[in-house]
Formats: C-alpha cells, structure tokens, sequence
C-alpha cells in the first residue's frame, strides 16, 4: 500500500516585479480575510480571488492551489512568531527575566488578535506539518530558546536547560491554542500573560 500523494504545498514562483509583488500581496491579504471568515474547512482558491478582485488564473500563477496559500500564511506567521521571540529573548539592556515576561505578553496579544486566523490555520496544520518548512521554523525558535536558557541558567548542566525551555515553548504553544479559541478581552489577556509569566519567572528563579 502506497502513501496518497500531498497536494504541492510550495509557490509556483516569486514575484520579480513590483506588479507581481503587489498582485501577491493582495492575493494574501484577501486570503487572510478570507480565512478569518469561512474557516480551512471553506477556504477556496475561488473566494480568495473574488476577495482579492482578481481571477483564478492570476492566484495560480503563483500558488497552485489553495494548500499552497494556506501554507504561505502559515510560514508567514512562523516567521512573525521566531522575530517576536527573538525580539522580545534578545532585547538589550533588559534583565532575563524582564525579557522573558515581555515575551509572554507580547504573545498573548498576538494570538488573541488573531483569534479567527489563527483557529483556521491550526485546523489546516496537517496539509504541512512535516514540510521542511515546518521544521526550520521549530529549529530557529528552539535556537532562540537555548540560547535564552544558557543566558539565564549559565551554570546548570545541558538536560537541566533542555527541559526548562522544552516547558517554556510547550506552555506557551498549548495556551496560545487555548486563548485562540474564544475572543479575550484585553483585560484578560493581561490575566493570562500574568500568571504564565510569574509561573515560568519563579521556575527560573529556583535555578539562579
């Protein structure tokens, strides 16, 4: 028994000129509201196009179908999410701990913007989960947190590092999806980034 081929998850081309450039952003933009509205499970490359005010064939010059522009709004967000961290871990003239607890508010308030969005694209995750993409973008946040880790825990042995920041991404992974799920207020996402900041501030502490 053969695996089912995976639809083509990659862009056909990168835009080279202006024009092009604009009619892909325009073609994301519209994907995004799009996605916000009718969910991954009635995400077409049709309503994406209508959206944008363009045809189909225009969409598929560059993404063959709708996997594929699921899948650039999803690399898209990784790479928002690893400069957020990575922001927000590496930011100078900050203690750690300061750091650390800017990160988790920082991205409270990202996944409660981005409530509809967000919910869809995690209902789209298995179309690329194991995409090379996928996997560079799990090693670049890994790398921001050990770096982190050896920063704040210099003297503790590796294992020790690993599982305080395996504990740190997988808290913040399983929150980010548990927050996405309904709207918050912004009262609420403070309550949120609050505890789960003061949990990860006093973990940490135990080891200085």
């Amino acid at each position: 028994m053969t695996d089912r081929p995976r639809p083509q998850i990659s862009s056909r081309k990168q835009p080279k000129q202006a024009r092009s450039a604009e009619l892909v952003a325009a073609i994301l933009q519209a994907a995004i509201q799009v996605l916000a509205k009718e969910g991954a499970q009635r995400f077409t490359t049709a309503r994406v196009a209508e959206k944008a005010g363009v045809s189909v064939g225009s969409v598929y010059q560059y993404f063959p179908n709708k996997a594929s522009i699921l899948f650039r709004l999803q690399t898209d967000e990784w790479k928002q999410t690893t400069d957020m961290m990575r922001g927000a871990l590496e930011a100078p003239g900050k203690p750690p701990l300061e750091r650390l607890r800017n990160l988790v508010h920082v991205f409270v308030q990202s996944e409660c913007e981005e409530v509809e969005m967000r919910g869809a694209l995690d209902d789209a995750a298995p179309l690329y989960r194991n995409a090379p993409e996928a996997q560079e973008a799990r090693a670049a946040v890994q790398e921001t947190i050990d770096k982190f880790m050896l920063e704040v825990w210099p003297g503790a042995n590796a294992d020790a590092r690993t599982m305080a920041g395996d504990m740190i991404l997988t808290t913040l992974s399983t929150m980010g999806k548990h927050v996405s799920n309904t709207a918050r207020t912004p009262a609420e996402a403070r309550t949120y980034g609050d505890a789960i900041a003061d949990m990860f501030c006093a973990y940490l502490e135990q080891g200085l």
